[in-house]
């Protein structure tokens, strides 16, 4: 069976000392490092935000960090500046070794729409064009690790079964913005065929 690692957005600003770091969003990338040797097809994500992104609190005049809204008629939640492009913080942390990412694909660059998934906006509107490639490279399983587990990760975790796609969580390669909402949110993909929960 052909299988794929896909690395979620393991970027400055979601690290420690970013605009929207996750907590321990470090301890990973030895693991990921070592996990990026074992596949044959290793894959990246990288949010890629306009400055005037929608999801951003700044610009909106009466939204707070972390406040709850809407965009384009979609839940959104207003976060801090991150991952603009051509930043320092939308760039690829310098201790993950890239040298194994065949390709990265972009998402969140509609200023109208947030994109947690690697695969699609959070719409549905608009195909990254990872789920193609990885069916052209006649990919059945992915293996997810990543930033955050709660959101990124857990989204294009959800598109991936969608897709039809055998689908591993690696636990030990990943870490949540909310621990809590995590642990939840692991409770339900459990429950869904084609899922699975690891450690490496």
């Amino acid at each position: 069976m052909n299988k794929a690692l896909i690395i979620i957005d393991m970027q400055n600003d979601f690290l420690p000392g970013g605009s929207l770091a996750v907590p321990g969003g470090d301890e990973i990338i030895p693991v990921i490092n070592q996990l990026s040797k074992e596949f044959n097809l290793v894959v990246a994500t990288q949010d890629w935000h306009p400055q005037n992104h929608g999801s951003f609190a700044s610009n909106h005049d009466n939204k707070k960090v972390f406040e709850m809204g809407e965009l384009n008629g979609l839940p959104q939640m207003m976060w801090p500046d991150h991952c603009v492009q051509g930043t320092f913080g939308a760039e690829f942390h310098k201790d993950i070794q890239m040298n194994h990412v065949e390709t990265i694909f972009r998402k969140g660059m509609n200023p109208k729409i947030d994109s947690y998934s690697g695969f699609f906006d959070n719409g549905h509107q608009k195909s990254t064009g990872l789920a193609g490639f990885l069916l052209e490279k006649k990919v059945e399983e992915i293996h997810f690790c990543g930033l955050a587990a709660d959101y990124c990760v857990y989204f294009s975790i959800k598109d991936a079964l969608e897709l039809g796609f055998k689908t591993v969580l690696i636990d030990n390669a990943t870490r949540p913005i909310d621990a809590e909402n995590y642990r939840n949110q692991k409770h339900e993909l459990e429950k869904m065929q084609n899922f699975s929960l690891v450690s490496f």
